[in-house]
């Protein structure tokens, strides 16, 4: 585990990080010294955050070392798509059991590899460590060396078991297995001046293939594409390329700095959700290859497809725009898509009552002040019944979130679309944007919505189950605004860190008691921010908060 420990600090430590970005020296020194303690994870582990990063490589077989329910709980939970081999898609275990905890599960993982490469022959095995082997001591990086050397094909570790982290750090350390033992590997047939990288996009429901056609028409080629619909030498030899889009940088920030700091490739975080980010991040990748050495006129070329697809794209969404007028969307999402598709809605001409910013970075949340204005509505964590009474006071007319939260636009009676990773529909470029408005659409107008609200024959509307819902929270309500010494208990009550089970009031006593002024500082008396480590940033706007001075507050 020292190796992992180390790699794991690595991350922690990365320069491109933006939270390590906005440190003073000496902060950043430290790094962040979070300890690794099993059961700390919530919200996906590290071995989740792996799996689902590296399985959109399409032809190369995802061998998981761990009980058999590592990998029942993780295949196929990211809906990406391949344009040729279906291996990936084949669920392989070494399903250890009680006797390998006891004697070592090095012997059967060996074996798995063996068979996997007589039975599929894949140019590649990438071998997954979970909490158990890696608790009773497998050493992965052995078996996978000896088989290697054994049977002449490379088979990868990926250290990532599940009790050192969050999803997040787990797409860090699968970026990191590809830095250390895949990319600069092997060499292209032939390299252009036009060959770019594309990391952190995962072709969810095929959408890298609505904008492949754009680059291709630009002579663009996409030397690599890490994961989606990705193959293991395009990977290897992903080194030659002049430049890179980085789609989403809080997964794989690591892997696009140092292919930069290594092998000297520029690039850019960019969004292909919506059309004018489609257009900026076209112009971007233009830019940076005339840098490294394209011809001028690529970005005349690119300035032509681009007018031209704005006006395809802007004609077909033209006629939604009139039945859009005065709709308000909740946008429940986190990350990247937390301002990529607030852009894509505006544009589309629907008024944003909200969005999430559980996941997004201190960057996310600017750019969606860029986009909504400094008053933007940013939630936090938006409780079940705070959603459903958003959605029935119509406040919103629609939800756009992933599928664990579809049941409460249900429950409202409200449509909901799917933009998670589990959706059916791609919306990436023009010809996605399109397609977004479209399902926007048919949601909001589909016929169904008028039937499920009207009553049975047989219920009083007055007094249904939705009522009194509503009616048990408005009581709630009106109770803790005549009540302010319970509304504040209410308030220091809820949870900021779910890992450690840490209330708002612990931490603002520990920051007014030990005059605490980092993240660190909180964790050190708390425990906050000790597990997954989520909530660290909402501990820097606690920290932010208290440290602004009342009278500021007010005359803001």
């Amino acid at each position: 585990m020292s190796s992992v420990k180390a790699t794991i600090q690595d991350v922690f430590n990365e320069p491109g990080c933006g939270k390590n970005a906005n440190k003073s020296e000496a902060e950043r020194k430290k790094g962040c010294t979070k300890q690794l303690q099993p059961g700390g994870a919530a919200g996906g582990c590290a071995f989740d955050g792996a799996k689902i990063a590296l399985q959109p490589l399409t032809d190369v077989a995802h061998l998981v070392h761990g009980p058999i329910a590592c990998e029942g709980n993780s295949w196929d939970n990211r809906g990406a798509k391949s344009s040729g081999s279906n291996i990936w898609r084949t669920g392989f275990t070494t399903d250890i059991n009680e006797t390998d905890v006891v004697f070592g599960g090095e012997k059967r993982l060996y074996k798995s590899i063996k068979e996997i490469i007589e039975k599929y022959d894949p140019p590649a095995i990438f071998v997954y460590q979970t909490c158990v082997p890696a608790m009773i001591g497998d050493d992965i990086d052995a078996v996978c060396k000896a088989a290697r050397e054994k049977f002449g094909k490379p088979v990868i570790p990926i250290n990532s078991p599940g009790f050192v982290g969050p999803k997040n750090l787990g797409n860090k350390l699968a970026g990191e297995a590809l830095l250390a033992h895949v990319i600069g590997t092997e060499e292209p047939d032939y390299t252009t001046p036009y060959d770019i990288n594309i990391i952190g996009e995962y072709n969810l429901s095929g959408e890298l293939w609505q904008v492949k056609p754009l680059l291709d028409e630009l002579g663009i080629r996409i030397l690599s594409c890490i994961s989606g619909d990705g193959k293991y030498k395009e990977v290897a030899y992903s080194h030659r390329a002049k430049a890179a889009m980085m789609v989403c940088s809080k997964a794989m920030i690591n892997v696009a700095r140092k292919m930069e700091e290594r092998y000297s490739i520029p690039f850019f975080e960019g969004s292909f959700y919506g059309i004018e980010d489609t257009s900026d991040s076209l112009r971007e990748i233009a830019s940076l290859l005339i840098q490294r050495g394209a011809p001028a006129e690529l970005m005349d070329r690119t300035e032509a497809l681009i007018q031209r697809e704005e006006s395809k794209a802007w004609a077909a969404i033209a006629k939604y725009k009139p039945r859009f007028q005065g709709k308000k969307v909740l946008l429940i999402t986190g990350g990247v898509k937390s301002w990529s598709v607030v852009a894509a809605l505006q544009e589309a001409g629907l008024e944003l009552v909200g969005t999430s910013v559980k996941k997004s970075t201190k960057e996310d949340k600017e750019r969606i002040k860029e986009l909504m204005g400094q008053d933007a509505h940013m939630i936090d964590d938006m409780t079940p019944r705070e959603m459903y009474k958003m959605l029935r006071d119509a406040r919103a007319d629609i939800m756009l979130s992933g599928g664990r939260s579809q049941f409460i636009a249900l429950k409202a009676s409200m449509p909901w679309l799917d933009i998670n990773q589990e959706r059916h529909h791609a919306y990436m470029g023009y010809v996605g944007m399109v397609k977004l408005v479209e399902e926007i659409d048919k949601a909001l107008y589909n016929p169904i919505w008028a039937q499920v609200r009207r009553a049975a024959p047989w219920e009083n509307p007055a007094n249904n189950w939705q009522e009194r819902a509503m009616a048990a929270a408005a009581a709630d309500a009106a109770a803790l605004a005549a009540d302010p010494v319970k509304a504040e208990q209410v308030r220091r009550a809820k949870k900021i860190c779910n890992c450690k089970s840490v209330e708002l009031g612990v931490i603002e006593d520990a920051i007014a008691a030990h005059a605490l002024t980092t993240v660190e500082g909180v964790r050190e008396h708390t425990n906050a921010s000790g597990g997954c480590g989520a909530c660290a940033i909402r501990i820097e706007e606690i920290l932010a908060e208290k440290a602004t001075p009342p009278h500021a507050i007010a005359a803001e």
